[in-house]
């Protein structure tokens, strides 16, 4: 029995010395040391989307508009030209020379498209890097003395204390540096 209790006992001081081992290697981490942002909110209210992302939005969706209805108006005479055809109202050769130039600018309208759409898609990804650029300097800006070990993005949170929250303090930041961006352009 002595020695039962003697091995249960040497057991425990080897099982606290292996915690204590592990507890030294851990990195403990506070309330104070954990901040998030909620990157969406920064984006969408700042001074930059507001003037430059509303209107490449803008300007986004009209060229999209534009190109649906060059190619609903060329559906169309498509339409009409079959159906002219289909009433006899035009001989063979007109309606296949009719036919030609129709593909020809669907293929010239498909063309520019992809032009606008490819200019459009690297203006989108310019704008973005931009505004991620900005963000990541906003934070790095409020995180200068190196308060917080961790700084993460809000919409990964599923629970988090509303102290936590230093989205106000990285907006405000992001539009400073925004200006300052604009102003040396």
């Amino acid at each position: 029995m002595i020695a039962a209790v003697c091995l249960s006992a040497c057991k425990q001081q080897g099982e606290k010395k292996e915690s204590s081992e592990a507890a030294e290697t851990q990195t403990v981490i506070e309330g104070g040391d954990i901040a998030y942002v909620n990157v969406d909110k920064v984006f969408a209210d700042s001074e930059m989307y507001k003037s430059e992302g509303v209107a490449l939005k803008d300007k986004t969706e009209k060229a999209q508009k534009s190109w649906d209805k060059k190619a609903q108006n060329l559906q169309y005479e498509a339409a009409q030209l079959q159906e002219k055809y289909q009433k006899g109202l035009i001989t063979t050769r007109d309606a296949q020379a009719k036919q030609e130039d129709l593909e020809k600018r669907a293929a010239s309208h498909q063309t520019a498209v992809q032009k606008e759409a490819q200019t459009l898609d690297e203006e989108n990804y310019v704008f973005s890097n931009r505004m991620n650029d900005l963000l990541m300097r906003s934070v790095q800006a409020i995180n200068a003395d190196k308060k917080y070990k961790l700084v993460i993005n809000a919409s990964a949170l599923l629970d988090a204390q509303e102290g936590l929250d230093i989205t106000d303090q990285v907006l405000a930041k992001f539009n400073e540096l925004y200006a300052a961006e604009k102003k040396d352009k």
